[in-house]
C-alpha cells in the first residue's frame, strides 16, 4: 500500500478514529533524533517551496493570513 492509498483510507475513518490515529502517529515521531526531525522539516519546506514556485498553491501575504486567523472563531487562541 502506498502512502497516498493509506492517506485516502485514513481519511475515510470517523473523526474520533482519525484523531486517535493522528495522536499515535505524532507520538511515534518522539523517537526521532534531532537530525531526523530537521531532515523532515527541510523536506517539508522544499515541498512547500516547490508548490509555490509551480503555481500549485498561491502565496498569501503574512498580514492577510494573520488577520484571517485572528478573525477565525476556532478556539485556538
Amino acid at each position: 500500500m502506498t502512502v497516498d492509498e493509506l492517506r485516502r483510507e485514513a481519511l475515510r475513518l470517523e473523526h474520533s478514529a482519525r484523531a486517535s490515529l493522528a495522536v499515535d502517529l505524532l507520538n511515534s515521531l518522539d523517537d526521532l533524533s534531532e537530525s531526523e526531525v530537521e531532515a523532515l522539516w527541510l523536506r517539508e519546506a522544499a515541498q512547500r517551496h516547490d508548490a509555490v514556485v509551480s503555481g500549485a498553491v498561491a502565496a498569501v501575504p503574512a498580514d492577510a493570513a494573520l488577520a484571517k486567523a485572528r478573525s477565525c472563531d476556532c478556539h485556538l487562541r
